[in-house]
């Protein structure tokens, strides 16, 4: 009962995040791009967070333990808030980009960055589903294992991967141009947080140095 009351709490205060990020800088609620950013980008975070409520409690309950306060070493609590001030910042702009008019974005190039929300946001939902110790926090936990099948064959950072295109998407679904500017900074700061966070994984989860020689790609394949 207690998770099922923070998990529609957080529901709740991500819907009305979405909104007033969107709509506050658009200047209007006459923005059908931002309605359907909305829509999709709630319905399918409640969709996966049902599904990880039903097939793997554990897992959810890593999820939500998540933001700088959950981290643990000071350089990934400054990271963590890079990643996050990065994802509003990409919302917040491009829908004021759309306010003053700055980008000409198509209906089909927003219908495409709507796309890809739902695949950045589907495939962050199927790594959890693969690893249920995919958590919100960089730790290793006690009887932890490696994760080597699925997504994890392809990239050693799925998550990441998920996320970038989810903020790729964001600036393309809001009609923004030059909300991608943020989205590489975004990916700047994820760079950081992947590389110590392998780091860490090397000192302490068993296996993860071999498991870098078999998959030596991080984020995309056969670029990095």
């Amino acid at each position: 009962m207690k998770t099922a009351l923070r998990v529609s709490a957080s529901m709740l205060y991500g819907l009305a995040l979405y909104g007033a990020l969107v709509f506050i800088p658009a200047g209007t609620l006459h923005y059908w791009q931002g309605w359907v950013f909305v829509a999709i980008a709630m319905g399918m975070t409640i969709a996966s967070t049902v599904l990880l409520a039903v097939a793997n409690p554990a897992a959810l309950q890593r999820r939500m333990r998540g933001g700088p306060r959950a981290e643990k070493r000071a350089v990934q609590k400054i990271l963590v808030t890079g990643v996050f001030l990065s994802a509003i910042a990409v919302m917040a702009f491009s829908a004021f980009d759309h306010r003053m008019r700055w980008s000409t974005v198509p209906a089909w190039v927003c219908v495409i960055g709507d796309v890809l929300v739902a695949l950045g946001l589907g495939f962050a939902s199927l790594v959890v589903i693969q690893n249920a110790y995919a958590a919100a926090t960089i730790t290793v936990e006690e009887g932890q294992t490696l994760a080597t099948d699925g997504v994890y064959k392809v990239v050693r950072h799925p998550m990441y991967a998920g996320a970038i295109v989810m903020m790729l998407g964001t600036a393309l679904a809001l009609g923004s141009y030059w909300g991608l500017l943020i989205v590489a900074f975004g990916v700047l700061v994820f760079v950081l947080r992947i590389r110590d966070e392998e780091n860490l994984l090397n000192q302490e989860l068993r296996g993860y140095r071999d498991y870098t020689q078999q998959v030596p790609y991080r984020l995309v394949p056969h670029i990095w």
